[in-house]
């Protein structure tokens, strides 16, 4: 190294001496702007270093950053997630509550409104096999449970009791293929056999092909088999195949709609009567109108509203009023009111109001003549030749002419 300066020591000393004399004629030259040149060089110079280290700087500082702020983010999802699933679980449970107050409320208004006696049961086990039809109740031959007994919901049948247990009972589902109740339907009364088919529906045997049964329709229990007291529904009408002998009619089960949760055991079945279905052209209850406004009344027409049935109606009611003739009234004989006489129209000033009017007088009478004032017939007479229609003047007795005899 000593070696290399002492051999280009000049030219080292020279370039010193040239670049000193930069510097001091940086500090002191100026640009136009007042800014002198040594400041320029030295930012240009700078600046790329500057920016390559702030790009480095910033890099690590906000890798560092994002990566604590994902990890808090990645604990917040998973508190947050965790609260939703609790919420979600309360949500369910709230409506579990929810739909067990609901059941029990309509289990106690059903026990009220039903004259059989009942108990209410809950569910509390279901039979083993995948495809059982079996469920077991937390009441027992200890609550007065016997075999046999029926299992029902306000909705409708679900069941029947085949084994009583101390402090638990076995009911057979209606689905369960050996399970058989007879039925009747509400709007044709056919009667039936209802057998389970192991499926969500239930079919209704021995119905003749002659009978008629509709889909949507209900089936009620009939109470022939002795064990389902009559008037409770079954469920109603999906499938109506015509076949023969006997139709093939597919029941949806009401009682099996909602679950099974809590149920009722007829301890002691009433005979109910089948309600009757209500008449296709059933009264409607119709509101008065709105009232009009102002404006609207004042562009109405002024001649009278209705259609013709309706003028008919009136102007027979007018008749009958002009006639003193009651419709609907008399027996085999009355005279009917002449409904050939004229009337005016309604809201006139000359409507006859119960005694008809001077051209035809109720109940056949002659028409009354209306008296002529004095001096009528004179008037007339003079209207006839065009005379004056005033009185003559009365001449005395003693200067009126002889007559002839």
């Amino acid at each position: 190294m000593e070696t290399l300066l002492n051999r280009y020591r000049n030219i080292t000393v020279l370039l010193l001496v040239i670049f000193a004399q930069l510097v001091l004629i940086a500090v002191q030259v100026r640009n136009d702007r007042d800014v002198r040149m040594v400041r320029i060089w030295s930012v240009t110079a700078i600046t790329p270093l500057a920016k390559v280290l702030e790009t480095v700087r910033g890099g690590t500082s906000g890798f560092f950053r994002n990566y604590i702020l994902m990890h808090d983010a990645r604990e917040d999802n998973r508190r947050l997630q965790a609260e939703l699933d609790r919420l979600k679980m309360e949500n369910q449970f709230l409506k579990g509550e929810i739909s067990t107050a609901d059941r029990a409320k309509a289990l106690v208004a059903f026990q009220q409104r039903t004259q059989s006696r009942t108990i209410a049961a809950r569910v509390i086990a279901a039979g083993a096999g995948a495809n059982s039809k079996v469920v077991f109740l937390d009441r027992g031959s200890a609550a007065g449970v016997e075999r046999g007994m029926p299992v029902v919901t306000p909705d409708g049948i679900v069941g029947k009791v085949i084994a009583a247990y101390p402090t638990a009972s076995e009911v057979m589902l209606i689905t369960d293929p050996e399970f058989a109740a007879g039925v009747v339907s509400q709007k044709n009364h056919v009667v039936g056999t209802l057998k389970g088919q192991g499926q969500s529906a239930c079919k209704v045997e021995y119905v003749p092909s002659e009978e008629k049964v509709e889909v949507g329709e209900t089936f009620y229990t009939s109470g022939d088999d002795r064990i389902f007291p009559k008037g409770f529904p079954v469920g109603v009408v999906r499938v109506v195949r015509p076949s023969s002998p006997y139709q093939e009619v597919l029941v949806e089960p009401s009682g099996l709609e909602r679950g099974l949760e809590a149920v009722l055991i007829v301890l002691e079945g009433v005979h109910q009567a089948i309600p009757e279905v209500p008449p296709a052209n059933a009264p409607m209850y119709l509101g008065t109108p709105p009232p009009q406004a102002p404006e609207e009344q004042a562009t109405q027409p002024a001649g009278p509203a209705g259609t013709d049935a309706d003028k008919l109606v009136q102007k027979y009611r007018q008749i009958g009023a002009a006639e003193n003739h009651k419709f609907g009234e008399g027996g085999p004989g009355t005279k009917p009111p002449d409904f050939n006489i004229k009337v005016p129209p309604p809201g006139s000033d000359t409507e006859t109001r119960g005694h008809g009017d001077a051209e035809n007088p109720p109940n056949g009478q002659s028409p009354a003549k209306p008296a002529k004032p004095q001096g009528a017939s004179n008037q007339a007479g003079a209207a006839k030749t065009g005379a004056s229609a005033s009185p003559r003047p009365r001449v005395p007795a003693s200067q009126q002419p002889p007559q002839d005899q």
